[in-house]
């Protein structure tokens, strides 16, 4: 705390010598949390600066803890609450502690809860009541949020940039229609499970929002292709990753729009869309051939050699590829792979073929000589690829590379 000027032999104190916000500017220099928490160590001043600077807090507390984090926190931009999946923390978050965030901490654009199964709409509305500056709001499995909670969200922040909904199975169209006349600048929605969403709410959405890149509708069963191709269209230019695992009711004409429209498409999930076409999957692969990274369409049951091979050779870019149960998928789709393409020319790093039983070693030893950046094989259920297979025929596996040939190793979460 002092310092000795051996010129003078005079001792000085640092806090008589620096202003507060000269020591915030030591504070900002600090580049890891470990240190910034030790800055806060050295006295009840540096302590008091370091709170008020704090910008990020996970945490599990009641009304009366969080208003004294409120006092301590003024400048907290970030606060995550959520509850764990496995535990349930009594009395858990509640729209008490809600309404004490909503009015002590007045900065926060980023707020988590998820899994906090206790709040209900009176929390929801208190938010939209006192947190005009966020921009983001993950609610995902708080089951008892309806319309009405999540209409106020909507009113009262503007602003939002970012909404997830997973789980909550009470939203219906009438939350996207508040979404759509007060979040212009909403950029990422997920509903997935939200299966009282239909066309309507979509087309709605889509006449409001209009910069989304990132939605989410996994299992919304309610969703069909009149609503995905309004989608498609309203979000042409800026949507990158679109979900719609076991949406059902998606055909090609979805596929067609997508492929018309969404030329930035990245990550695309239609796993469990089983009247997509070939002839559907060639559009999309030629159209966003140069933008798409992730493509799952496991249990597309329709599709066969001329669509996978389209793709593996249109896709240069594409690095995470699932095509697990699509049953008639054979070796002739790996064979057909340009004989164009140089040595490692495929960006693949995952690849999953589970339950494609007309695949054999054959289709792998092609892989390994066209994608050396290959991280994860899943080849479960795979009759003719088994591990005394590929070590009979010699293959050699990158040294990243890991092989799933009994579901003993973990997936990569990239598909999902």
């Amino acid at each position: 705390m002092a310092s000795i000027d051996p010129l003078s032999d005079s001792t000085v104190c640092i806090n008589d010598t620096l202003r507060d916000d000269e020591l915030r500017l030591i504070l900002a220099r600090l580049e890891s949390d470990n240190d910034k928490e030790i800055f806060g160590l050295v006295c009840k001043r540096w302590l008091h600066l370091q709170s008020t600077e704090r910008k990020k807090l996970a945490a599990r507390a009641g009304p009366h803890m969080l208003r004294k984090m409120a006092a301590r926190f003024t400048r907290l931009v970030e606060l995550d609450l959520s509850q764990s999946i496995s535990r349930s923390f009594y009395p858990g978050v509640t729209d008490s502690d809600l309404s004490v965030i909503a009015s002590g901490f007045k900065c926060l654009s980023v707020l988590h809860l998820q899994n906090c199964k206790g709040i209900t709409d009176t929390g929801m509305v208190a938010i939209g009541d006192g947190l005009s500056l966020l921009q983001s709001l993950d609610v995902s499995y708080c089951r008892k949020i309806t319309d009405k909670g999540l209409s106020a969200v909507a009113k009262g922040c503007c602003d939002l940039r970012t909404l997830h909904l997973a789980g909550c199975r009470f939203v219906t169209d009438s939350t996207l229609e508040a979404l759509s006349k007060n979040c212009h600048n909403l950029e990422e929605l997920g509903l997935q499970g939200c299966t009282n969403i239909t066309d309507n709410g979509l087309t709605s959405l889509g006449s409001g929002c209009q910069q989304i890149n990132y939605l989410d509708i996994n299992k919304c069963s309610n969703v069909s292709d009149v609503g995905v191709s309004a989608v498609s269209r309203a979000f042409s230019s800026s949507l990158k990753t679109l979900k719609l695992l076991d949406c059902y009711k998606i055909g090609d004409e979805a596929i067609l729009s997508f492929a018309n429209f969404c030329k930035n498409l990245e990550t695309l999930i239609i796993g469990g869309c089983r009247y997509i076409s070939d002839d559907a999957i060639k559009s999309l692969a030629i159209a966003c051939k140069s933008s798409l990274k992730n493509l799952r369409m496991d249990w597309c049951l329709n599709l066969s050699d001329t669509s996978l091979s389209c793709i593996l050779n249109q896709c240069r870019n594409l690095e995470a590829l699932d095509i697990g149960c699509c049953e008639e998928v054979t070796d002739a789709a790996f064979q057909n792979i340009s004989s164009s393409l140089e040595e490692s020319a495929l960006s693949l790093k995952i690849l999953k073929v589970s339950n494609c039983p007309k695949i054999t070693v054959v289709s792998v030893g092609i892989l390994l000589v066209k994608c050396s950046h290959l991280e994860y094989l899943d080849v479960r259920s795979c009759p003719h690829i088994t591990k005394a297979g590929c070590d009979e025929a010699g293959l050699h596996f990158p040294e990243c590379c890991k092989v799933n040939y009994d579901g003993s190793i973990s997936e990569p979460f990239v598909l999902l």
